[in-house]
């Protein structure tokens, strides 16, 4: 179903609109958090859930999500998670403790992972191949990189003249004019071919991942060895297996492992996990570095994040020119080996740090190979991918960034505050102990960057990537039906 007239541009509107809202409640949220902390009590181990909460959720699901759109329409899947969603930050917004602000993040989460894959798919079906759907997919990019970097701004704003209660509550007027404008400039569509979808799969992915999260946050205070540690990671291990066994005899999974055959799929997963598990984390301990360390408010934090937000807008352009002259790999290995560089150059930060000094170099050297990285995973991801797998390819590394951040920042957050309790307990000052553990959690994230690196160099191949996918008369063989 192609749409008509101006009716398709409003509609791209509305859906760059709710795709900025989901981006932004991304980012927005790093730079409250030392704010949230304060008022809501939480501890140091458990603030990262504020993050991950939302993270893993929207990650585990949203295979789901795509495969329900497909098969109980677009648009109706669309309206149902601008429901979850909006009720979520309202909720977000009035919550009173821990508990309540991640149950609210989960629930947002869901509502992102329903959103996120009907709302591309109503573009891929209202504007037809060619001209018009590259612009409709280039404004949709854009939004993506100018909500991450508003994102940081405006949390800064929100938290420093209102509170941060003020983040969750900007999402309830986007989702409100949303929900009344969706029904009047979207058409519904759905895939004629699509006869079921996996939940139970879902729930038990997500489960083992959530359960492996909280292993590791808790590890520091329970004891690696201890038998509640281990209980925990033994769970977690059992969910996942029973995914992995749920998805080879389900007639509907939720995932067909065989796409992982494609080297460069496989790849650009590793690559993109690997990517969220660096940057997710990078951002989080950068924020609390920022407050607790150097006493920026949070407004100085957000605007202090431009220079990487702003500028990777302008290196992604320079990517997009770059792969087409050099190729995506070389591309890759660069955007990964300078995100190695950047955390690396974090592990000098210091107490009495600068901006200028400490920051801002890094900042431009991560802003490059975001940029890099994110252009290239997103061409590698699909390469060799038939139009039967399209869809599975485009939301598998949407998942594998999510659920990379998720463990990331879990990973990091235990490395910080294990790294800080002890400089503490040998008698340091609580700046210099955070700054501590700080730059061990950097040393972590450049080891793990740098892993992407070899993965890039091992399992990206051209050949792979020469492929042509399928064009739109075999995709309409098995697309939507109004």
């Amino acid at each position: 179903m192609v749409a008509s007239g101006t009716r398709k541009w409003w509609a791209l509107a509305l859906l760059s609109v709710v795709q900025f809202m989901l981006v932004l409640d991304i980012a927005i949220v790093n730079v409250a958090l030392p704010s949230i902390k304060v008022d809501l009590g939480f501890s140091q181990e458990n603030l990262q859930w504020v993050i991950s909460g939302y993270a893993l959720v929207f990650g585990g699901f949203l295979l789901l999500g795509g495969r329900a759109a497909d098969m109980l329409g677009r648009r109706r899947l669309f309206l149902a998670g601008l429901v979850v969603f909006t009720s979520a930050s309202l909720l977000a917004a009035l919550s009173w403790n821990e508990a309540s602000l991640v149950g609210a993040r989960a629930i947002q989460g869901l509502g992102a992972a329903i959103i996120a894959p009907a709302a591309l798919s109503i573009l891929m079906t209202t504007f037809a191949e060619g001209k018009q759907r590259n612009i409709a997919l280039g404004v949709w990019g854009a939004v993506g990189g100018f909500g991450a970097a508003a994102g940081v701004l405006l949390g800064g704003v929100f938290t420093d003249l209102l509170s941060w209660e003020w983040i969750f509550f900007l999402n309830l007027p986007i989702g409100v004019a949303a929900l009344a404008l969706a029904p009047v400039l979207l058409g519904e569509s759905r895939d004629v071919r699509a006869k079921g979808f996996d939940a139970l799969g879902a729930v038990l992915v997500t489960g083992g991942l959530t359960t492996a999260v909280f292993g590791i946050t808790q590890a520091n205070d329970w004891g690696w060895s201890s038998g509640r540690t281990i209980g925990v990671f033994v769970a977690a291990t059992v969910l996942l297996a029973g995914f992995v066994l749920r998805e080879t005899r389900t007639a509907h999974p939720l995932m067909s492992f065989s796409i992982f055959r494609i080297k460069t799929v496989a790849g650009a997963n590793i690559a993109g996990f690997i990517l969220g598990t660096a940057l997710f984390s990078m951002f989080l301990m950068l924020t609390l570095y920022m407050q607790q360390v150097l006493g920026y408010s949070p407004l100085e934090t957000g605007i202090a994040y431009i220079a990487v937000a702003g500028t990777s807008i302008v290196w992604a352009m320079v990517a997009q020119q770059l792969v087409t002259r050099v190729g995506v790999k070389p591309v890759l290995v660069s955007g990964m080996s300078l995100l190695t560089v950047g955390l690396l150059y974090f592990t000098q930060v210091s107490v009495g740090g600068s901006y200028l000094g400490d920051l801002l170099p890094g900042f431009l050297v991560i802003a490059i190979g975001m940029a890099f990285s994110f252009v290239s995973i997103s061409i590698a991801a699909l390469a060799g991918v038939q139009a039967r797998d399209a869809g599975l390819a485009s939301g598998l590394i949407n998942t594998s960034q999510q659920i990379g951040g998720a463990l990331g920042i879990a990973v990091l957050s235990s490395v910080a505050v294990a790294h800080t309790t002890d400089a503490a307990s040998a008698g340091d000052a609580m700046p210099h102990a955070l700054t501590t553990g700080f730059q061990a959690a950097f040393w972590v994230g450049a080891a793990v960057a740098a892993v992407g690196v070899l993965a890039s160099l091992v399992l990206i191949r051209k050949d792979e990537l020469a492929v042509v996918p399928a064009g739109d008369e075999e995709r309409e063989a098995y697309a939507m039906a109004a």
